[in-house]
């Protein structure tokens, strides 16, 4: 059974586009790795300092391992952007729909 994993951010005020662009260098390592199935990465609409990934995964093995793609030092120089810690778990899939029109 796949599993989720979202991870929220917050850039402080003058970071937000750094932030952002982190992040999509972050996701181009990621995808790639063994067991991901998707890759998202949000903005919040009200607030653009506030960042979220949502991540799909074979299994949480898997995505703890694709950490490992992203080198140290690159993690340390996010923290400079960071107004909060990154706050991530992972979620299994109770239930899913999808959208449409009624006829």
């Amino acid at each position: 059974m796949p599993i989720t994993r979202i991870n929220e951010f917050q850039a402080k005020p003058d970071k937000a586009a750094a932030l952002r662009e982190f992040l999509r260098s972050v996701i181009g390592r990621i995808i790639d790795a063994p067991g991901c199935r998707s890759c998202e990465l949000l903005v919040q609409r009200d607030d653009p300092t506030r960042l979220a990934i949502i991540e799909v995964w074979d299994s949480v093995e898997a995505h703890q391992a694709s950490v490992s793609r992203i080198p140290p030092g690159l993690l340390e120089q996010a923290q400079t952007l960071f107004a909060a810690p990154a706050r991530g778990a992972y979620y299994e899939s109770l239930w899913k729909g999808t959208g449409g029109t009624a006829a």
